[in-house]
């Protein structure tokens, strides 16, 4: 029976998705045990204390969140195996637990340009390496298209912000930006300052700024008025591996390792991205009224008795804005919506196509696999068993 050491951030929605893949993976192959530590101890006792609490419990390894000024040395020459989570740096002499940041980032930037936006920006900490790498992609990928990436306070942003920040100049910047604006965060709680700061200043939420955080923090993002979208991360996932390699740490020696990427999965859309970016406004008030009434049994000819004007001309305008034809437009949103159900609910097919005002299951798990290659139970399986 292995016996495990875990420092970590217990309250963190991160720390116990990691857990569960870590219980997983050790219900499968243990039993193991395990010690959880809490982050105190890094401050009180540091590193060498917490090495000897290891080697008096008889620990067989340790994963958790490490400062990179602590003496690596000790660890090494500890021989117990280590695994840490890159809480401020990734470290070049233990394992990690880290991501795969920069291609989080291009999501976001490509989720953003897909509805239509021409002016960007991204809040976050030049400090710390999982906002860095996060901004880095955005930023790449939107200058690939020729567009331009705001920063708040020219990326001076200090990680000791990450939970207190600054309202006023924070207020200052949001009223500064050119709107309306796409706005990506490094995280979903740096989302939720965002949106509380708009609120504050009577900045409305997606019209004038659309905000998209980062990890689906659920109790974050329903926090956040009006509820945050979130790039959603296969976290579960980066704790089953991290086991593994731990496992193989234990077996093989301390000098036999490999960093753990946790892999972004999809963006989750809550009300404050649900909006696609025009200054035309009856193509913006057509696009209101598909993204409110998704959930319906929608159809073009609703939509055009929306607005004054001819079927022809909406949809010729439509199309010039959106790139889609209406129909298309409404069948992407509701694959989109359907797939979201599908991995985030137990529901079977058929309750999800009553809960988008469809009695056709069939038909839309049709179209479905027109879209992703297989059906939605075939599609929810491999989801599963990625985890």
């Amino acid at each position: 029976m292995y016996k495990i050491i875990l420092l970590l951030d217990f309250a963190e929605e991160y720390s116990k998705s990691l857990l569960k893949g870590i219980s997983k993976y050790s219900a499968e192959h243990g039993p193991w045990t395990y010690c959880r530590m809490p982050l105190y101890y890094r401050e009180t006792i540091g590193i060498k204390g917490i090495l000897d609490w290891a080697k008096d419990w008889g620990a067989h390894g340790i994963i958790g969140q490490l400062y990179n000024e602590m003496d690596l040395k000790l660890i090494i020459d500890s021989k117990i195996p280590v695994i840490a989570q890159d809480f401020k740096e990734r470290f070049s002499e233990l394992p990690n637990i880290t991501g795969a940041y920069h291609e989080a980032g291009e999501m976001g930037a490509e989720y953003f340009l897909k509805k239509g936006f021409k002016n960007f920006a991204f809040y976050g900490f030049n400090d710390i390496v999982w906002s860095r790498e996060r901004a880095e992609g955005f930023e790449k990928k939107i200058n690939s298209v020729g567009y331009k990436v705001n920063y708040f306070e020219h990326r001076k942003s200090r990680s000791t912000d990450l939970w207190y920040y600054k309202s006023n100049s924070l207020s200052k910047w949001l009223i500064s930006l050119p709107k309306p604006i796409a706005l990506m965060t490094c995280d979903d709680n740096q989302g939720l300052h965002i949106t509380e700061a708009c609120k504050q200043n009577k900045i409305r939420i997606p019209e004038e700024v659309a905000v998209l955080g980062v990890d689906n923090d659920e109790m974050l993002c329903d926090l956040s008025d009006p509820p945050l979208s979130s790039i959603g991360l296969d976290i579960e996932k980066g704790g089953y591996d991290t086991a593994r390699l731990m496992e193989h740490m234990i077996q093989n020696g301390t000098e036999q390792y490999y960093d753990i990427h946790v892999k972004p999965t999809q963006i989750i859309t809550r009300q404050s991205t649900d909006i696609y970016a025009t200054n035309d406004d009856y193509i913006a008030s057509t696009l209101k009224y598909i993204h409110k009434n998704i959930e319906k049994n929608l159809q073009v000819d609703e939509v055009v008795r929306q607005v004054p004007l001819s079927r022809r001309t909406l949809e010729k305008r439509f199309h010039q804005i959106t790139g889609y034809p209406i129909y298309k437009y409404i069948f992407n949103l509701r694959i989109e919506k359907f797939t979201q159900k599908l991995l985030e609910t137990d529901q079977t097919v058929f309750e999800i196509a009553l809960d988008l005002g469809l009695n056709d299951s069939k038909n839309i798990a049709r179209q479905f696999k027109q879209v992703k290659g297989c059906n939605p139970i075939e599609y929810r399986k491999r989801y599963l068993a990625g985890k």
